[in-house]
């Protein structure tokens, strides 16, 4: 009997991983339990059997049918203990644990304390999963951003105004440059690569001396929400530029999850079954271009992920 979780914040496409872990399992001859809450849930023993109707028509909704959450607790080494006996009173025999980096180490804890068998399938929407190129939500929320920022610039374009528009992302800036190079921004601020005030409003000048009259900037939340607020208050004190804000928050979490992520979600939730059944255990399975790989669990979790310079160049060049 296998236990399938998922865990930290939603992300579009978890259905769709939880729908192929369940009827992978069952498909290979194996029970398949539903963990509600996250880690919660292994200590509340909120546990559900599930068959293959109780998958049926998730794979379109956003969200996750189990429910997710961060569970403090579970940092305790005592409380891990309680969960891993909870599991072996109930014959869960192994997990797969659907989430970031921070459900990773959870699940890799658990297993170096307690011996449970667990398979990470990386879920979450700002892409920072060391070992995978791509996680589950990350195209959906993408776009959610880029639909946003396509309607913001007929708005900035219709206003001569420049508009500094804030995506998702506390330690990453992977959503701000993938929005901001498909939806043309002239400036984006991610916490990898820091642009100076001067450069700024250089870019802004030029392209007033070109005569464009509006610009989007793109800017990740950082470690504070309502960074943009800050970005555009700057703008104003430095160069008397008035800029408006849009900071477009949780709506990128939510919403049905684009191809990408249905066809990503349900590749790796089935490798996982696929690599429990063949005796592997702490490790991550991921994507490298069109292949499946697997990571250790410890090694997705200690070594950061960084977005391509290569990329991040290329909007500065295509904003002259």
């Amino acid at each position: 009997m296998i236990g399938v979780f998922t865990s930290g914040g939603d992300a579009p496409g978890m259905n769709a991983a939880i729908r192929a872990v369940v009827r992978t399992g069952i498909s290979s001859g194996l029970e398949v339990v539903g963990i509600h809450g996250g880690y919660s849930g292994l200590l509340d023993n909120s546990f559900e059997k599930m068959n293959l109707r109780s998958v049926a028509n998730i794979i379109q909704r956003g969200g996750t049918v189990l429910k997710t959450g961060r569970c403090i607790e579970f940092h305790k080494p005592e409380v891990r203990q309680k969960a891993a006996l909870n599991l072996k009173a109930a014959g869960i025999e192994g997990l797969v644990c659907i989430g970031g980096d921070g459900s990773f180490r959870g699940a890799h804890a658990l297993f170096v304390e307690q011996q449970i068998p667990s398979i990470g399938v990386p879920g979450t929407i700002d892409n920072d999963i060391f070992g995978s190129e791509l996680s589950i939500g990350f195209d959906t929320a993408v776009n959610t951003a880029l639909q946003a920022i396509d309607r913001i610039r007929d708005t900035a374009a219709s206003h001569d105004r420049v508009f500094v528009i804030e995506v998702m992302g506390r330690d990453s800036g992977f959503i701000a440059l993938s929005a901001g190079l498909g939806g043309g921004a002239e400036i984006i601020f991610t916490p990898d690569f820091p642009v100076t005030w001067e450069k700024v409003i250089e870019k802004i000048n030029q392209g007033q001396s070109r005569g464009k009259r509006s610009s989007i900037i793109v800017t990740a939340e950082g470690q504070k929400p309502g960074r943009a607020y800050d970005l555009a208050e700057q703008l104003r004190k430095r160069a008397n530029i008035d800029a408006k804000v849009c900071i477009l928050g949780h709506q990128q979490r939510g919403g049905s999850p684009t191809a990408t992520d249905r066809i990503l979600a349900s590749r790796l939730g089935a490798a996982a079954i696929q690599l429990l059944l063949q005796g592997e255990k702490d490790i991550m399975v991921g994507v490298e271009g069109e292949r499946i790989v697997k990571v250790p669990l410890q090694t997705a979790t200690q070594q950061k992920k960084t977005i391509s310079k290569e990329l991040y160049n290329l909007v500065d060049s295509l904003a002259n």
